[in-house]
C-alpha cells in the first residue's frame, strides 16, 4: 500500500471513531480527497474533508478538521498535521516513511507500484483495429503505442486486461483490395489499365501483386473495363468489382482478395510485434457472418421489440437511448449494414464475459459512440459498459517540414519506416507524450537526438548513469552491501536526497493516476521529473565515498531510482540501457 492510501486509510479510521461524524455519507469518498500538494512547504498530502463534511454537519469545517486532528492516532509515518486555509487538512509525512519507501522499492524490483490483481472488472481492451487494406502508417502507430501502455498501465494498477485487434476482413474495403491487387497484376503482365481514383495506389500493391498466386490468364481486360460509369469515382470501383466477380468467379475473386487480405494481415501482426505491441485475439469481422452472431444480436433486438421495418428495411430503436436518429441493421436488399456488426461484435464481447469494454478510436468515431452503447443498452447491457478512448492526429516534422500523407493514394510515411529512422524506443515514448485527445506534432529530429532536450533520452540516460556508478564501484574496489532494515537511510539528509525520495514514493499513485484517468502522459512527466532529481543529485554529490555507511546508503537510493525509472519505461514499452 502506498502512502497516499496509507494517509487515506487513517483518515477513514479516524472518521469512522468520531460518533458526531462517523455516519456522514461524505467519508465514503474519503480515499479521493487525498492528494499530494502542491507546494512542499505545505506538507506532502492534504485533504479537504473537513470542507466536505462542514455541510452535514452543521459545523465550521476548521472546527472539523481541528476535532479530526485531535483524533488522528499517533503513526510513525506521519511528523506532523495542520490545518490550513479554510479547513485544508496537511500531512507532513516522516523520514521514516521516505526511508520505509526506498526500502520497499529494492524489496520489491519489478514488482514496485504494481497492485495485487483485482477480480473486477475484467476489461477487454481494443486498439489499432486499422482496415488491412495497406501497411500501417504513422497514425496507427500512436494508437497502437497508446493502446499498448494503456493496457500495461491498467493491469499494473491490478486490472484484468485482454488485448484485441478487430480484423475489417469483410465488406467493401476487402473489394477495392482486390481490384486495385487484380489490376497491378494486369499490368505486371503487359496489359495497359486505367487505375481508379478510389483504388489503392500504395507501392505496396504492386509487390503483394507480384506474389499472387491465383490464376487471371483468362481475364480479358477489355471486359473488366467494358461499361464502367464515365465520372463518379466510387460508381466506377464498385463496377469493376461486379466486373472482376463476374470474369472471375465468386471463388477465384475471394480467393485473391484472401490472398492480399494474408499478406497486408501478416505485414500488420510482424510490424506490431516489432514494436512491441501484442495482442491476445485477433477477431475477424467475418467471423460475426460465419459464426452469426449478427444474426444472434438481431434476434436479441427483436425478442426485446427494439427493431421495426420500414421503407424495406429493418431499423433499430437507437433515438429511444439517446442517439439522434434510428439506424438500419438491414437494408431493403436483405444485406446488415456496418452498424448491425458493430453492436453485435460489442454484443459479443459481454457474452465473452468481459465487463466494461474500453475501445480506442480515430478522433472521427465520436458519432460511433451514442449508437453502439444504445445498442448495449437496448440488448440489456449497460450502455457505460462501453468505453471510448478517442484518438487525435499525428503531424510528423523532419528538419522542422511538414510531412505530407494522404492514405490512399498511398503517399505517406509507414510506421515501420518511422521505427527505422528514430528506433522504437522514441516512438514508443514519443506518441504518448501527449494526451491522446491532442493533436500531436511528432519531431523527428528532437526524437533522435542524443541531448537532454530529448525527453527518452534524458530519461533513459539517467538510469544508465545508475549503471555507470555501479561499473565504477567495481573498477575502485569498493563493495555496495544493501542495508537491512530503513536505519541505514538515516544519513541520507541532503536536500537533493529528500527529494529524490520524495519522488520515487510517488510512483505507485502515478501509476494509479495515469490508469484511472487513461492517460500515459502522467508517467510520462513523473519519470521525466525522476531524471531530473537524479541528475541533478549526480551532480552535487559523490556516491562513491570513503564512509561504507554513507556509501551504501547513496549507492541504495540510486539504485532504488533505476528500478523505478526501468519500471516506468518499461510500462510504456521502453528499454532502460544499461550504458548510452
Amino acid at each position: 500500500m502506498h502512502l497516499k492510501n496509507e494517509i487515506a486509510k487513517l483518515l477513514e479510521l479516524t472518521l469512522s471513531g468520531m460518533s458526531d461524524l462517523s455516519d456522514a455519507p461524505e467519508i465514503a469518498s474519503t480515499h479521493t480527497t487525498v492528494e499530494r500538494t502542491r507546494d512542499p512547504r505545505h506538507g506532502d498530502f492534504t485533504t479537504n474533508i473537513a470542507m466536505r463534511l462542514a455541510k452535514s454537519a452543521g459545523r465550521n469545517p476548521r472546527e472539523i478538521a481541528q476535532a479530526i486532528i485531535d483524533a488522528l492516532p499517533q503513526n510513525e509515518l506521519i511528523d506532523k498535521v495542520e490545518i490550513a486555509g479554510p479547513g485544508f487538512i496537511n500531512f507532513h509525512v516522516s523520514s521514516i516513511a521516505s526511508h520505509r519507501e526506498v526500502a520497499g522499492i529494492l524489496a520489491s524490483g519489478q514488482r514496485y507500484g504494481r497492485q495485487e490483481t483485482r477480480a473486477t472488472p475484467k476489461i477487454l481492451l481494443e486498439f489499432v483495429s486499422a482496415n488491412p487494406t495497406g501497411p500501417l502508417h504513422v497514425g496507427h502507430g500512436r494508437h497502437a503505442s497508446y493502446g499498448a501502455t494503456l493496457g500495461n498501465l491498467l493491469e499494473a494498477a491490478g486490472f484484468k486486461v485482454d488485448r484485441e485487434y478487430y480484423v475489417n476482413d469483410a465488406g467493401r474495403q476487402m473489394d477495392i483490395l482486390g481490384v486495385s491487387v487484380l489490376l497491378r497484376m494486369l499490368e505486371a503482365g503487359g496489359s495497359t489499365v486505367r487505375f481508379p481514383d478510389a483504388g489503392y495506389k500504395g507501392e505496396y500493391i504492386r509487390e503483394i501483386a507480384a506474389n499472387i498466386t491465383e490464376d487471371i490468364s483468362n481475364l480479358d481486360p477489355l471486359e473488366l473495363f467494358k461499361g464502367l460509369p464515365t465520372d463518379d469515382k466510387e460508381e466506377i470501383i464498385s463496377a469493376l468489382i461486379a466486373n472482376a466477380e463476374r470474369l472471375l468467379g465468386d471463388d477465384s475473386f475471394g480467393k485473391l482478395r484472401r490472398q492480399a487480405l494474408e499478406s497486408i494481415l501478416s505485414d500488420i501482426k510482424d510490424d506490431l510485434a516489432e514494436f512491441g505491441v501484442v495482442f491476445d485475439r485477433w477477431f475477424s469481422e467475418q467471423s460475426l457472418t460465419d459464426d452469426k452472431l449478427i444474426d444472434d444480436a438481431l434476434a436479441v433486438l427483436k425478442k426485446r421489440q427494439m427493431l421495426y421495418e420500414k421503407d424495406g428495411a429493418t431499423w433499430f430503436r437507437a433515438t429511444d437511448f439517446g442517439d439522434e436518429k434510428d439506424r438500419v441493421v438491414v437494408r431493403e436488399n436483405g444485406k446488415k449494414t456496418y452498424f448491425a456488426s458493430d453492436i453485435a461484435y460489442h454484443y459479443g464481447k459481454r457474452e465473452r464475459g468481459y465487463d466494461h469494454l474500453i475501445d480506442i478510436l480515430g478522433s472521427d468515431h465520436h458519432g460511433y459512440i451514442a449508437r453502439v452503447r444504445a445498442g448495449l443498452e437496448a440488448m440489456g447491457y449497460a450502455g457505460d459498459s462501453l468505453e471510448v478512448e478517442l484518438v487525435q492526429f499525428v503531424t510528423l516534422y523532419r528538419a522542422g517540414e511538414k510531412l505530407q500523407m494522404s492514405t490512399r493514394s498511398g503517399e505517406f510515411v509507414t510506421l515501420r519506416q518511422l521505427r527505422e529512422d528514430v528506433g522504437n524506443d522514441a516512438a514508443r515514448f514519443f506518441y504518448v507524450m501527449r494526451s491522446n485527445d491532442q493533436h500531436l506534432d511528432f519531431d523527428m529530429e528532437l526524437a533522435k537526438s542524443r541531448s537532454n532536450d530529448n525527453p527518452v533520452y534524458y530519461i533513459q540516460y539517467a538510469h544508465a548513469r545508475v549503471a555507470s556508478v555501479f561499473r565504477q564501484l567495481e573498477e575502485k574496489a569498493f563493495t555496495y552491501q544493501q542495508a537491512e532494515g530503513i536505519s541505514a537511510f538515516a544519513m541520507l539528509t541532503e536536500s537533493h536526497e529528500k527529494a529524490l525520495m520524495t519522488s520515487l514514493s510517488r510512483y505507485p499513485e502515478v501509476i494509479e493516476l495515469a490508469a484511472v484517468n487513461r492517460a500515459p502522459q502522467h508517467l510520462v512527466h513523473y519519470l521525466r521529473d525522476v531524471a531530473n532529481e537524479l541528475h541533478s543529485y549526480y551532480n552535487a554529490h559523490q556516491f562513491i565515498v570513503e564512509d561504507d555507511d554513507l556509501r551504501n546508503a547513496r549507492l541504495a537510493l540510486i539504485d532504488a531510482t533505476r528500478i523505478v525509472i526501468a519500471n516506468g519505461l518499461g510500462i510504456i514499452g521502453v528499454s532502460a540501457p544499461e550504458a548510452m
